[in-house]
């Protein structure tokens, strides 16, 4: 299996920003309506909390939810971030993906790596916006950091797309949508049904971990759960999302690794022609 691409010239709904996509800490996050908003982007995914940390689960405190309301606008703040992306896609086919995003331009670039019970499947480069994704090949003799390398493949050289609805797809989407340039309201987020599951150490760190605003649309939100579940530190800094897709045991992790100071993203993707 390899990502799914489409033709180089895409309808113009379908490019990201400007043009191609590919086939196949001081605060805290997530605003109500705009998580419903990514989580109907994301299609399909399913709660997940009620079934890891149960026991312990329970509603924010006021701290939790400020520092929950934080995050988001934390991470724009860092930005440009390196993160990481893990997809289950089915018949035992892994997806990674590492690069950068900007949360100010909400553009990203990076590598990708399809692996299957036998191997590497297919691999290179992808760019990817709030519209869709874009995939092409390193150039010959590239060297460097994906996102550089990028900057050497012309417009002509993407193969973009608008987003589908499997992991790796709602996985991107979610991850470019991540940062804010402004904190979420803590009031109007503890009232959406976010919940504290549990404390995690990651690379020697503690995180409390808590699940998502509940679905708005759910019919009893008492009962409805959050398909996403954030690692969040003491400053606000996110660290870690899971979402869970409907049909797949194991759900999709995006990892936020920190700013990574002049990372510089390709322009020919979104450049204007001209």
């Amino acid at each position: 299996m390899a990502i799914r691409t489409s033709p180089n010239q895409p309808t113009e709904k379908a490019r990201p920003a400007g043009n191609p996509r590919p086939t196949g800490k001081k605060r805290r996050a997530v605003v109500a309506a705009v998580l419903a908003a990514v989580l109907l982007a994301a299609g399909g995914a399913t709660a997940w909390w009620l079934t890891d940390g149960q026991d312990g689960a329970r509603p924010l405190t006021t701290e939790e939810a400020s520092r929950l309301a934080l995050s988001r606008f934390t991470l724009y703040g860092a930005s440009p971030v390196q993160v990481a992306l893990t997809a289950q896609e089915g018949d035992g086919m892994v997806v990674e993906v590492r690069g950068v995003v900007d949360y100010r331009t909400r553009h990203a670039a990076g590598s990708y790596l399809v692996r299957g019970p036998a191997g590497t499947v297919d691999q290179g480069l992808v760019v990817w916006d709030a519209g869709g994704l874009g995939l092409a090949k390193a150039p010959d003799g590239a060297a460097g950091p994906a996102w550089e390398q990028a900057d050497h493949v012309p417009r002509s050289g993407w193969s973009s797309r608008a987003y589908g609805t499997d992991p790796l797809d709602s996985g991107l989407n979610l991850l470019v949508q991540l940062g804010a340039d402004r904190p979420d309201n803590p009031l109007l987020l503890a009232q959406s049904g976010p919940r504290r599951l549990g404390r995690d150490t990651i690379d020697g760190r503690a995180y409390d971990r808590i699940s998502g605003p509940r679905p708005r649309e759910a019919a009893d939100r008492d009962t409805a759960a959050s398909p996403l579940t954030y690692w969040i530190d003491a400053d606000g800094g996110l660290r870690r999302v899971t979402m869970r897709i409907t049909g797949l045991g194991t759900p999709t992790t995006l990892d936020l690794r920190g700013q990574l100071a002049g990372a510089k993203l390709p322009e020919a993707p979104w450049a204007t022609a001209g």
